[in-house]
């Protein structure tokens, strides 16, 4: 069975198309009109093996936020479309990615149960155009649509670039280890018999 997923968005802020394949090898074509963010986006797609078509069109004439924000959501929507019924997905996903002088853990279950919480503590630092405190709206946004439970815990680390990316290819790792399959659950991995 494909694990993919074609998502399509439009609102009076942003239009976005999004393609993903759980189980590629990490291609991508990313266009969101924010440098960093693709930067970020296709970090995203190879580190966690998943293939990832991403173009937006944006009101990046008012700001960034529509932007990172309406991406998440969509990116969102599509792993949760893609996992499918979850039967046989390791479920858990964990990753100490260490980036320069940064270190960031990123846990996550697809339990069915949104939650986000970081501990980046961003200002206003600006990475190109890209507002790092945005990576705690993009993380919201997945986070909450496609109903999986998101911790990341800055270690060490004083550059937002460097933190920035670290979260970004943590998650990657914790994502890619998440939605793997293991043939040994037969159904799903809960208690409850249902994600």
């Amino acid at each position: 069975m494909e694990r993919k997923a074609f998502v399509k968005r439009v609102t009076g802020e942003t239009e976005i198309v999004v393609n993903i394949n759980l189980d590629g090898t990490g291609k991508s074509s990313i266009n969101t009109g924010i440098g960093f963010f693709d930067h970020m986006l296709t970090a995203l797609s190879k580190h966690s093996l998943i293939d990832m078509e991403v173009e937006c069109k944006g009101d990046l004439n008012v700001d960034n936020h529509h932007t990172v924000e309406d991406v998440g959501i969509v990116i969102g929507q599509a792993i949760l479309q893609a996992v499918g019924d979850k039967k046989s997905i390791v479920r858990f996903g964990n990753f100490y990615l260490p980036m320069d002088d940064s270190l960031v853990l990123c846990a996550l279950d697809l339990s069915g149960r949104p939650y986000y919480c970081s501990d980046f503590g961003f200002t206003n630092e600006i990475i190109g155009s890209f507002e790092a405190q945005l990576i705690d709206e993009f993380f919201y946004s997945v986070s909450y649509s496609a109903m999986m439970n998101i911790h990341f815990c800055k270690m060490r680390g004083k550059n937002a670039h460097h933190i920035c990316e670290a979260a970004f290819k943590a998650f990657a790792k914790a994502l890619m280890e998440a939605v793997s399959i293991n043939a040994r659950i037969e159904d799903v991995l809960s208690t409850k018999g249902t994600l």
